[in-house]
């Protein structure tokens, strides 16, 4: 696929951007470089391959699931403007 100056004017417009006819060839150029490596990577055939997440075969390091801090739920509490069964009280903003 290849684009043509009046396609990358049009883009251009939609995209509310003004583009002298040097950066239209510029950009031109450019997106169909982009596409032109589209096309060569969609050429390439990877039915045998495995999808991956990471191109190395690496995995993450994962801490213990353990409490680290102390509970301070009722100092935290003690200090709220309202409280009411353990839960902070707000102003109501939405009728």
């Amino acid at each position: 696929m290849s684009l043509t100056e009046q396609d990358v004017s049009k883009v251009a417009r939609l995209a509310r951007i003004a583009m002298s006819e040097a950066e239209i060839d510029a950009a031109q150029s450019q997106l169909n470089g982009i596409f032109d490596l589209i096309a060569e990577m969609q050429a390439v055939d990877t039915s045998g391959i495995e999808p991956m997440s990471h191109a190395q075969d690496v995995t993450q390091r994962l801490r213990a699931d353990v409490v680290t801090e102390a509970d301070q739920r009722e100092l935290f509490q003690s200090i709220a403007p309202q409280v009411e069964a353990g839960l902070y009280l707000v102003p109501q903003v939405i009728e």
